[in-house]
């Protein structure tokens, strides 16, 4: 595996690269307090694919920029188009998780060209509703003064026993540690400015172009996570002819909790495009 630090607009962008440029690509964009390690289980599974995982602005490896300014949506999707260049890559499947779908989902929507198909895990376009997209704001300022203001380990300690990750916790022991260090290596900075800059109370709202995206796009929620299971009903009732899949017995990360089976869904998905 090829391990990357990118000079990217200004930021030093890490990829980890696995497999022969001749292959099929798939790009994988982490959630909030991920990095390219969340996709490593996923990644073994592909062979006969190349796959590149990159940590998106303020995580894992990536720079960590002071100004506020340089972790909005605009910003990122520029960050990607200007990275995708750089490698070389004019067709790939890219696959979102959370966070990182709904950068995917708004890259696609600028660069249709370059994404040959599009996989957005427990993610969203957005909201809608002006008040509730306020409401968010606010608490997604709360919740990066928080940061800030206790450090990175009274977070993880909050954040890993919110209620979307319940379903974590009858992972192993081992993972459920890897998963609590991986966030641990977090920045403050990085993730109270990602919180601020590309939360879901900050961004825009995509839910309006849906109906006109050109590019095949498959939805994967887990069936204990109700709300996510609901926004992707509503994506593929504004777009009839995208997919959407919910998986049984598991929460908001299908990757983690079942990365095997995660993996096999989207080979299957390719092989029927």
């Amino acid at each position: 595996m090829n391990k990357l630090l990118l000079p990217i607009r200004g930021l030093s962008v890490h990829v980890e690269i696995k497999g022969e440029p001749h292959l099929p690509t798939i790009v994988f964009l982490h959630g909030f307090t991920g990095s390219t390690k969340t996709w490593d289980e996923v990644r073994n599974e592909f062979n006969g694919y190349r796959t590149i995982a990159v940590d998106l602005t303020g995580h894992g490896e990536t720079s960590v920029p002071d100004k506020l300014e340089r972790y909005s949506m605009e910003e990122q999707i520029e960050d990607l188009e200007a990275l995708f260049e750089h490698l070389e890559l004019n067709s790939f499947l890219l696959v979102g998780y959370s966070m990182g779908g709904r950068i995917a989902l708004a890259y696609t929507i600028h660069y249709p060209k370059r994404v040959k198909a599009l996989v957005l895990e427990s993610s969203s376009p957005g909201l809608l509703d002006e008040q509730d997209r306020l409401e968010r704001e606010l608490a997604d300022k709360l919740l990066a003064k928080s940061i800030i203001e206790d450090g990175i380990y009274s977070f993880v300690e909050k954040w890993e026993n919110i209620p979307l990750f319940a379903s974590q916790r009858s992972l192993p022991v081992e993972k459920r540690r890897a998963i609590r260090n991986e966030r641990l290596k977090q920045s403050e900075i990085g993730l109270a400015n990602s919180l601020l800059g590309i939360g879901t109370g900050s961004q825009k709202s995509y839910w309006e172009q849906l109906h006109s995206m050109p590019n095949p796009v498959f939805l994967i929620t887990g069936e204990l996570d109700a709300k996510f299971v609901e926004i992707s009903r509503e994506m593929t009732a504004l777009a009839p002819t995208w997919r959407h899949i919910v998986v049984s017995g598991v929460g908001h990360a299908i990757h983690v909790e079942k990365p095997q089976l995660f993996a096999t869904m989207i080979m299957e998905y390719l092989q029927g495009l």
